[in-house]
């Protein structure tokens, strides 16, 4: 019993420790985790890890070119991080999905690796919480924010996150390990002291902070701003503001979204396994393209920026092609060839200043002609 309430929490949501029903119909499966998984994990990670090498690499190289670096720079910077690393883990699942479920790769590394694993879930969660706050203060407070809205003070609530997520997943650093199995080989799970309850409260317990806390606390912040901005009436000089908030705000829910909306079906079927002695065919693959979808939402972020914000596409222009961006000056005319400058926006208040440069997004090298 307490091996088979051990496989529930098994490393990385590995399905193949299921008991199927009807144990003559799993021989069907074999080609599903032989093949078809395999080759499906392998087109995400790989997607998703050059997608968010991608962003991370055009945040850090506009910081090299000397542009103002914002709040959500910082915020979409550590979620590209957490996904990245969140995907690193993805080569180690191909291969237990290849070897039927087995661990060939020693004690401590399961352990580093389900605590990645699990981290990376719970800090992307709170980064996504936290950066629907800040959409609310730039929508509902848009001058009064930004003595707050500052790289800094943005830059101390991250490391915040990233200890709390450490903090939150201390069973798993404590618990994870090896699991012999009576055919001799050992799968990487979580053995819990007493699994008869342990699984049910540990199930409950990274459903309600991963997941359920903050999708109450997200869907709250958002109709709040929904509120407020239909029954506000904007002054005509901020109604160009207004926009350039609506267009990050738009990309934070996208992005939101497509977080809940496919990690919503893992959840589900997580709770409802702590009900399923043994679990059919059909649970089975539900579970595997739950699993599935839950790593997508990592490849899908760095392409929902390029989709879903133009100032990206020419920020990321500028990183691949510095050498044609420069700022040339010519000493006699004071002339200059279409160049790359970081805009600086001269409205009348330093605070005005602020907010303009806040409100947007990603500060980008846009190409002008000066003369």
């Amino acid at each position: 019993m307490a091996v088979e309430n051990a496989t529930r929490v098994s490393f990385l949501r590995n399905s193949s420790s299921f008991p199927v029903r009807n144990e003559s119909r799993l021989e069907r499966t074999t080609p599903y985790t032989n093949v078809i998984m395999p080759s499906l994990f392998g087109i995400i990670c790989f997607l998703g890890i050059v997608g968010n090498l991608i962003v991370i690499y055009t945040i850090i190289k506009k910081k090299k070119l000397r542009c103002k670096q914002t709040v959500p720079d910082i915020f979409i910077f550590n979620l590209s991080i957490v996904d990245l690393l969140f995907l690193l883990g993805m080569p180690f699942l191909i291969h237990q999905l290849l070897g039927n479920g087995s661990w060939y790769f020693g004690a401590p590394l399961c352990t580093i690796i389900t605590a990645l694993d699990t981290h990376s879930q719970i800090t992307s969660t709170n980064i996504l919480t936290v950066m629907t706050l800040d959409r609310y203060l730039a929508t509902v407070y848009p001058l009064r924010s930004t003595y707050v809205r500052t790289p800094c003070v943005a830059t101390l609530v991250i490391s915040l996150v990233w200890l709390l997520s450490f903090l939150t997943i201390i069973p798993v650093w404590m618990y994870a390990g090896l699991m012999p199995l009576d055919d001799g080989t050992v799968r990487c799970a979580l053995l819990l002291p007493n699994p008869e309850t342990d699984v049910y409260w540990f199930t409950i317990y990274q459903f309600m902070l991963a997941f359920a806390i903050p999708l109450i606390i997200i869907c709250v912040v958002y109709f709040k701003m929904l509120q407020h901005m239909a029954t506000t009436v904007v002054p005509l000089p901020q109604r160009s503001l207004q926009a350039r908030t609506k267009k990050v705000t738009r990309m934070a829910v996208a992005i939101c979204s497509a977080f809940f909306i496919c990690w919503a079906p893992f959840y589900i079927l997580q709770l409802a396994h702590l009900g399923i002695g043994t679990p059919s065919v059909a649970f089975f693959y539900a579970y595997n393209f739950a699993i599935s979808l839950g790593y997508a939402n990592s490849c899908l972020n760095p392409f929902l920026y390029i989709a879903l914000s133009e100032t990206f596409k020419r920020q990321f222009m500028v990183a691949i092609h510095p050498a044609k961006e420069h700022f040339r000056v010519n000493n006699h005319n004071h002339s200059t060839t279409e160049a790359s400058v970081c805009l600086k926006l001269a409205p009348e208040s330093t605070q005005q200043t602020r907010f303009l440069e806040e409100f947007s997004p990603r500060s980008l090298p846009v190409t002008v002609a000066v003369h």
